[in-house]
């Protein structure tokens, strides 16, 4: 035991375990802050997915509501960003209206409008194709 006592002893009198613990830090530091960087890239895709399944539950909830469009867009948004604000996330207006918007156009239960085409056709009034100019 006086032989280990006396090699950290020396150790420590002679700068040789700070010389290690610098070297070993060398190191470890950029592991660490590797450990990190891949910690919060994670968060920020759980905190991305958990945004885009709220935006999508907020517009399928709103979908059958008596509103005007813009009436709707603007409460699922406010939907979203107190839903994630309960969670303990801090999500800005633009991200909170991508979101909702993103959703609005991956729900199958929202109607697609061709921009441009006001009306649509009436069923069984397309017109037939010319076999003539199909060639």
């Amino acid at each position: 035991m006086k032989t280990v006592n006396d090699i950290l002893e020396w150790l420590i009198q002679s700068g040789t375990l700070a010389a290690i613990v610098l070297f070993a830090w060398k190191f470890v530091k950029p592991w660490l802050d590797t450990k990190t960087s891949h910690a919060s890239t994670e968060q920020a895709k759980v905190v991305w997915d958990l945004l885009e399944q709220v935006a999508s539950i907020s517009v399928a909830a709103l979908v059958s509501q008596n509103m005007t469009g813009k009436d709707k867009f603007n409460l699922a948004v406010k939907n979203v960003q107190q839903a994630m604000r309960s969670h303990g996330f801090e999500i800005n207006q633009a991200a909170a209206e991508n979101a909702v918007q993103s959703a609005y156009e991956q729900s199958s239960l929202t109607p697609t409008v061709v921009p441009g085409n006001d009306s649509q056709p009436a069923q069984g009034t397309a017109v037939a194709i010319d076999p003539k100019e199909a060639k």
